[in-house]
């Protein structure tokens, strides 16, 4: 007979109710005002919480930044995959993949750059980094499966190709200031990888 799991306590509501409000709050001034210009004691009272609670969730605007975000990289990277499904080539299996994670990193420009940066060098073993580097992680792994079913081939050099391919896209991206538009970098990034695709 299966266990039947304990309902989820007051305190542990409590909490999850005040991380959805940080979230939430975050997301909201981030987009308006970009990350910044936007101070952790205005995320607090957006939240209406203290900044003491706050820094329990998250220590730095680039980590409140790393858990608004991870989502919708996620979400872009799921997006991605299944129009791979459907893509013939490698080059056009590998841009079906990359064009929505391009799209999510351009909705605010200076966050999407931000974010890169967070998830570069910010440190991994902090769970926000962690999980943003298990996205990047995904992704590669999603490059790779869609080379070797299209490029025939094997998944060592799959993986290998797909690690290059991913370093293209998040370059271009970082380095890509708020007048490139989401065509160019998309335009960039598919001249690139096929340029190191196997012919």
């Amino acid at each position: 007979m299966p266990a039947e799991s304990a309902p989820v306590g007051r305190r542990e509501r409590n909490k999850q109710q005040k991380l959805e409000r940080i979230v939430a709050a975050a997301a909201e001034l981030f987009s308006e005002r970009g990350v910044d210009e936007v101070t952790t004691q205005q995320i607090a009272d957006a939240a209406d919480i203290g900044t003491g609670t706050l820094f329990l969730y998250a220590k730095t605007k680039g980590e409140l930044l790393l858990l608004v975000q991870n989502s919708h990289y996620a979400d872009a990277l799921e997006r991605g995959r299944a129009a791979s499904a459907d893509a013939r080539t490698p080059l056009d299996g590998m841009m079906a993949l990359a064009t929505p994670i391009i799209e999510c990193n351009r909705v605010q420009v200076e966050n999407g750059r931000t974010y890169l940066r967070e998830m570069v060098f910010g440190d991994p073993t902090e769970p926000h980094h962690a999980a943003a580097l298990a996205i990047l992680g995904e992704t590669e792994r999603a490059l790779a499966e869609t080379l070797v079913r299209l490029a025939s081939i094997d998944e060592a050099e799959a993986s290998v190709l797909a690690h290059v391919v991913s370093a293209i896209l998040f370059v271009t991206m970082a380095s890509s200031g708020p007048g490139v538009s989401i065509a160019d970098i998309v335009t960039s990034v598919r001249t690139q990888v096929a340029a190191v695709l196997p012919r």
